[in-house]
Parts: C-alpha cells; structure tokens; sequence
C-alpha cells in the first residue's frame, strides 16, 4: 500500500506558499510567515520536508512542461494529442521555440518554488532543539537530496542559473547569474553530504518508503559525474549502489510500470502518487499521456515517435511495453484502444498508463519513476567503459538485455564488444530502449554531446551553440531588470 506520509503535507504546503511571488522569488520572505509558529515540534519538521516530496508532484515539476522538455523536444517522441492542442509543445516539438514560450517559464517556476521549500527546511530545522538527533539528520538530508535534484534539471536546461541556497531577504529578490560549475558544486556537496547520512533502503522503516535513501542519492550523483565526464568519480558509487544488494531488476519488464511494479526492488527513487476520494494525492502526469478518447480519457500527449518505434532491435519486447497502440488490448485487459480520428497515426505511452481509478484523471496514481536499478546497470557499464573497463561493462550491459529477452534465446543476444568507441554506442542505443519515454533521452543526448546530430538526423532544425541549452524565460529577465540575461542565440 502506498503510505500516505508524502501527502499529509497539503495543509503545511500552503502554509509555506501563502506569500505573492514575483517570478521565482517569493515577494514576502517565507521565513517570516512560518519561523516563530512553525517550526517547534519533529511532526512540523516532518511535514515541512513533507512539503518539498509534495511538490514533486506539481504541474510545473513533473507533469506537462517536463514532459515536453525531456521527452517531446527529443527524437523519442512527439507532441501527440490534436493537432491544434497545446502550441506552445509543438514549438518545442519542432524547435520553433523562444523565450515567451511558457514551458520554459513553467519549469523554471515549478522547481524554483521546490528549492524554496528545501531552503526553508534547511534554514530552519538545524536550528530545532526540541526534535531527535538523528531525525534532525535525515530531514536535512533529504531536504538536501530534493533540492539538488530540483538544481540538477535545472542546469542542465538552462546553464547558467540563479544559485539560491537560504531564503531571501526583500532586497535580495533579484539574482544575477552564476556560472553552471558553481551550481554542479552545490548539487555534488548537497547529494555527497545526504549520502553519508540517509539509510540505505533495507535500513528504512516501512513508513518511509519513498523517502529518499543513500542508493538514491549516490546514483544521482553518479549521473551528475557521468553528465560531467568525470567517469572515474562516478564508478564507486555505482559500484557500492549494486554491492548493497538493496536492488534487483525486476524479473518482467512489462510489470515494472504496472501497480504492482511500483516502489519495487527495481526502484531507486520515485515519486509517491495516490488517488484518494478527495483528491490531493495523484498527478496529472497519467493523464496528460493517457488514451485520448474511450478508453481512459487521457489527452494524448507525448506520441511514441516514427524513430523511437524503428530504433528497436528486432523482437526486442521492450517495444511493445513501452507504445500502447490502437486496437491494443489496455495492460489490465480492461477493453480495447479505441481510433481517435481527431488525432493523426495516435499511439501513446505505455508505461504512464494507469488503471481506473477514483477522482478522475487528474487524480493519477501513476508513481512517477526518476531513478530505477536498470538506470544504475547501464550508468556503471557506460563509466566502466569510458575507464578503460570494457570487459567489466560488459555484465552490467548484459544482465539489462538478459531481463528484456526472459527465455527467448533468439532476440538481444548478449553484447561481447569490446572495442570502448563500438561498446560506447551500443551502452547509448540500449539506454535509449531500456528508459524510452521515461524523460531521460534529451539529457541523454546532451551530455553525449550528440543532440545536434540525432536532432537534425530526424527533421529537426537544431542549431548547434543554441539549442543546446534552453532559453531563460523572458518574463523572468524582464522582472529581473534585465540581471539575468539570456543564453546565446535567442
């Protein structure tokens, strides 16, 4: 059952949010509203940590926005949907975008807000006498390990971003710039600094299950060495994440997105989801991807590409887990998908499908997956390779492809490359099809340097020194004066 810690917090939520904000910045210093009420007994300091797992799940963190900057702006996927629904996703389908398109300005808002939250807790609950140690501990961890999260999207988006790590003061409110090394510097301190402190998962209390954990904040951090190219940094931490044997892939691919595939052994961290009667719990992740028409309802966004759907080895069944298709029977065996003649050649994400369920659509109880145990065996492989190890890649490449082909000997028959440049390629195409349309291919493609090429190779008119970081939201840089400036070429 999923637990219902991560959602206690709505009421605390809009505490911390009852300020205006101008922008990201908020106008009234949080601080002020909540210090002397607030922050006195360890279920306050809970909820407020609470807070930062709640936002999570907001529309502007991992729903429509996100989707479109990780997913659709890629060669995974398209805008989906019909054709005249939501524009400003087909700008960034078609890299027609500028500075006023309001994805950027969503995401830049969303996370932003989440690093207040972290900051907040951060500021204030290292000060509370009146809590146990070692509590103390872990919610400073894991306000750190969320806000570097937040930060990581964010840098890799946008470059060079305000760095904000405590609440601000009134004539603080305008942030210039700073470089991204200086972010990836707090980001590496703030997930160094949670790892020596959270438990490792088999540690955790069953009441805290979907907090974030020591494997959690080491395989992030090795994804920010690997993003950076420093490879030999991230391989112990792959490696101590696999030597805890606190994770295994699950034995079925097609049931790691299924209910019972959530919060599983293949889970390093996800965002909890719950559709209660009242609302409050779920997301609108589910629906923004879902069927559009009868069945589910859903409004059909994020379409399995023409390339995504060619790009699978022969038989490989990851495919048909990964694209839900007209006329296919719905994973419960519910009913059949049925044409929408409003929507051209429509498929749709399998692995955002959900069930029926209580509240609506809005209210989908999807978990939304960010980091799970595949990701780790292909990361290590990758850094193993890149270090000179291509023999030792090799397993960890092999046990991905062992678990997608089950007891079919005929299709991905074990990779034995050990040229690094051939090895190196088949370690990318295998993520690609592995984590398809799960919001991991545009980072992917960036940190290889290699967006230009792929993005171009299928129609899109990427320009190299432009479209590589996204721009800063222009109303952003009006509020701002014109301090934060904007990335070259827009």
């Amino acid at each position: 059952m999923k637990n219902f810690h991560l959602y206690k917090s709505l009421m605390v939520a809009v505490i911390l949010l009852l300020s205006g904000c101008e922008g990201f910045l908020e106008k009234k210093p949080l601080g002020q509203l909540t210090s002397d009420n607030f922050f006195q007994t360890e279920e306050q300091a809970v909820w407020a940590v609470n807070a930062i797992y709640n936002h999570l799940r907001d529309w502007n963190v991992h729903v429509f926005s996100y989707i479109g900057l990780t997913d659709i702006v890629s060669d995974d996927s398209d805008k989906g949907s019909t054709v005249t629904d939501a524009n400003f996703l087909l700008e960034v389908d078609n890299f027609s975008f500028d500075p006023g398109n309001i994805a950027f300005l969503g995401v830049w808002g969303g996370y932003y807000q989440g690093i207040y939250r972290a900051n907040l807790v951060l500021s204030e609950v290292p000060l509370m006498e009146e809590i146990e140690p070692t509590l103390q501990a872990r919610l400073i961890a894991e306000a750190k390990f969320l806000r570097a999260h937040f930060y990581f999207n964010l840098v890799r988006w946008f470059g060079d971003i305000p760095l904000i790590d405590r609440p601000l003061n009134p004539d603080e409110y305008k942030q210039e710039r700073k470089p991204a090394s200086e972010v990836y510097a707090l980001i590496i301190a703030d997930l160094s600094e949670a790892a020596a402190v959270l438990p490792l998962r088999s540690a955790q209390l069953a009441e805290d299950q979907g907090r974030a954990t020591k494997g959690a904040a080491q395989a992030l951090l090795a994804k920010v060495y690997l993003t950076r190219g420093e490879y030999a940094l991230a391989e112990p931490l792959l490696m101590e994440v696999i030597a805890s044997a606190n994770y295994a892939l699950l034995p079925n691919f097609n049931t790691i997105f299924m209910p019972e595939g959530e919060n599983s052994t293949e889970s390093i961290f996800e965002v909890f989801t719950v559709a209660l009667e009242t609302g409050g719990g779920g997301s609108q992740y589910n629906e923004v991807q879902g069927v559009r028409g009868d069945p589910n309802l859903g409004w059909g966004f994020n379409r399995p590409s023409d390339d995504l759907v060619t790009s699978f080895e022969t038989g490989d069944p990851r495919r048909e887990a990964t694209i839900l298709y007209v006329g296919e029977v719905l994973p419960d065996g519910s009913e059949v998908v049925q044409d929408n003649t409003d929507i051209l050649n429509e498929r749709y994400n399998q692995k955002a499908w959900v069930p029926e369920h209580t509240g609506g659509n809005g209210n989908g109880p999807g978990n939304i997956r960010l980091l799970r145990y595949a990701d780790v065996l292909l990361m290590a492989a990758e850094v193993l390779n890149e270090n000179g190890k291509s023999t030792e890649a090799l397993q960890y490449l092999n046990q991905v492809r062992a678990r997608a082909r089950r007891n079919n000997p005929f299709i991905l028959p074990d990779i034995t490359i050990t040229d690094q440049a051939e090895l190196r390629s088949r370690i990318w195409r295998e993520r690609r099809s592995e984590l398809a349309l799960e919001q991991h291919r545009w980072f992917d493609l960036q940190r290889q340097q290699r967006a230009g090429e792929v993005m171009r190779a299928v129609g899109k008119p990427f320009i190299d020194g432009k479209h590589d970081l996204f721009p800063i939201p222009q109303a952003e840089i009006d509020l701002s004066g014109g301090l934060l400036g904007q990335n070259s070429g827009y």
